[in-house]
């Protein structure tokens, strides 16, 4: 992981650090925007992407490597000095839990800093579902990024079912409409179509220099059990 600093010093405010978690295969300009966007937003001092090592959720489905993802995201953020990489999940054996990846993260920065979890405004909505959700409630905050198309009004119903703690925990916040999707581009490019401008330039290099996508292109079976 980098930066890892923990407290902050006496009379200066609690350190307010964004997470982004996820599969990233690939990362693309959705998932930058999306950071760049709640960083902004939420005055964040730094958003640390944590790429999946063995993401729980996807057991029946095809996961590239975790160490392709890793460095496609590592490439992707390079640039932006504000972004950082955390390869917590990637060395951890077995699934990767969301709770756990925060556990780990709050004894990081500890008891005074603000931490806020970046998820789609889709997935947010499954977080009940989620190992220990209520346990997540209490190390931090999520931001629902919205999709373009997504209808809001779905968002709201179920943050309406919560309890008062978890809605408090819960913001959304509105990003610029960059309908683009991992799978899509996996799809493009194992018809050989262009992903120009849909990732970053870094990372159409590796993808095209590593084979991926294109045919099984070193993809395989997650064996993570089904639970999230």
């Amino acid at each position: 992981m980098q930066n890892l600093n923990t407290n902050p010093g006496e009379g200066q405010s609690p350190r307010r650090i964004g997470f982004m978690g996820g599969t990233f295969d690939p990362i693309h300009h959705g998932h930058l925007v999306a950071a760049e966007s709640v960083y902004d937003g939420f005055n964040l001092e730094q958003v640390v992407f944590i790429p999946a090592g063995m993401p729980a959720h996807k057991s029946q489905s095809f996961v590239t490597p975790s160490h392709h993802r890793l460095n496609m995201t590592t490439l992707a953020v390079k640039s932006n000095p504000h972004f950082s990489v955390s390869t917590v999940e990637v060395k951890r054996e077995g699934p990767s839990y969301t709770i756990d990846t925060m556990r780990c993260f709050r004894a990081c920065y500890g008891p005074e800093a603000e931490l806020f979890f970046i998820t789609g405004v889709d997935a947010v909505m499954q977080i009940p579902e989620w190992k220990n959700a209520e346990g997540l409630f209490e190390i931090c905050r999520f931001i629902a990024a919205t999709r373009p198309g997504y209808p809001t009004e779905n968002f709201f119903r179920f943050r309406d079912r919560l309890s008062v703690r978890q809605r408090r925990g819960i913001r959304m916040l509105a990003i610029p409409a960059l309908s683009i999707s991992s799978s899509d581009l996996r799809e493009r490019v194992r018809r050989g179509r262009s992903i120009k401008y849909l990732v970053p330039e870094v990372v159409e290099q590796y993808i095209l220099e590593h084979g991926l996508y294109s045919g099984n292109g070193g993809r395989v079976r997650s064996r993570a059990p089904i639970t999230f």
